[in-house]
C-alpha cells in the first residue's frame, strides 16, 4: 500500500491527557506528572497511567509516529510509538530523557518491563520518526531523525494471539510541563527484511 494518514479524531487515548488540541495540522498534548508505563523489574512499581492514543492494528501495514524533540528537560520525559495489548503486554519505543541526555530506546513488557537505550543528543530539536513493522511472529521497531536512514532498535516477539493497538503515546514521570507536538500518523508499507530499509515514504 501506499502511505496513509491516520487523523487524530480516529485514536482513543487510554489514559486521557490534561490538555490536548490540534494546531496546524500537529496534534499537541501535554503528560501528566507521574505518568508512566512500567511493569515491576528493577523498580518495583507498576504504572500504565501513561498517555496513548491508539487504534487497532492488524499488523498487515508498518505504522509511524512522528514529533517534534523540543521541550524535552526533566528525567525520563518521553514521547514515541505504543504498541498496546493490555496492561502486562506492550512494548513502548521512542526517545527520553536519561541523565540530561536523549536517548532513542524500547521497552518491551511481557508481564515484565525491560529497557534497552542508546545516547542520541545529536536529534535534538530535529521531528523524530518511530516506525513499527510486524514480519512473521516478530515486530521491527525503527527510528531515525528527520529523513535521515533508519535505525532498527529492537527486534522482539509479537504474540500472535493478542489484540494489538497502536499509536503515538508520551509520559512525564518525574515533572510537570512536558508538551510534545505530533506531527504525523500513518500507516504504511511494511518491511521486507530486517536488513533492509523500508520504503515508506518518509516523515513529515
Amino acid at each position: 500500500m501506499s502511505e496513509k494518514k491516520i487523523s487524530w479524531s480516529e485514536g482513543v487515548w487510554l489514559t486521557e491527557p490534561p490538555l490536548c488540541y490540534e494546531k496546524e495540522g500537529a496534534l499537541v498534548a501535554e503528560a501528566l506528572k507521574g505518568s508512566d508505563y512500567w511493569q515491576t523489574t528493577m523498580y518495583g512499581f507498576q504504572r500504565d497511567n501513561g498517555h496513548s492514543l491508539v487504534v487497532p492494528w492488524s499488523g498487515g501495514d508498518a505504522v509511524e509516529v512522528s514529533f517534534h524533540l523540543t521541550g524535552f528537560e526533566n528525567l525520563y520525559d518521553q514521547a514515541g510509538l505504543m504498541l498496546w495489548s493490555h496492561s502486562g503486554q506492550w512494548i513502548k519505543a521512542g526517545v527520553e530523557i536519561n541523565d540530561s541526555v536523549p536517548h532513542v530506546g524500547a521497552v518491551v513488557t511481557a508481564g515484565y518491563s525491560d529497557w534497552s537505550l542508546s545516547p542520541v543528543p545529536e536529534w535534538e530539536g530535529k521531528i523524530i520518526t518511530i516506525r513499527a513493522s510486524r514480519l512473521r511472529d516478530a515486530v521491527i521497531i525503527r527510528a531515525r531523525a528527520e529523513q535521515q536512514p533508519w535505525r532498527t532498535i529492537r527486534v522482539c516477539r509479537l504474540h500472535p494471539e493478542e489484540d494489538w493497538q497502536v499509536g503515538p503515546y508520551l509520559c512525564a514521570p518525574t515533572n510537570a510541563g512536558l508538551q510534545v507536538a505530533f506531527t504525523g500518523w500513518r500507516w504504511t508499507k511494511p518491511d521486507t527484511d530486517v536488513h533492509v530499509q523500508p520504503l515508506a515514504e518518509g516523515s513529515e
